[in-house]
């Protein structure tokens, strides 16, 4: 795991939740809340520029 560990240890403790103990029926709604918060950043971003 050594490529992630530059990253908040928010996000390591995340990444590592989906890849151990995440189970898999709530895989989907995980997946959704990180995309839809991508893409609010980057429409954020957008805007601001």
């Amino acid at each position: 795991m050594k490529k992630i560990d530059h990253y908040p240890k928010s996000i390591v403790k995340a990444i590592r939740y989906i890849k151990q103990d995440a189970p898999s029926d709530r895989l989907e709604e995980i997946e959704h809340m990180v995309l839809q918060a991508i893409a609010m950043r980057k429409q954020k971003e957008k805007v601001s520029q």
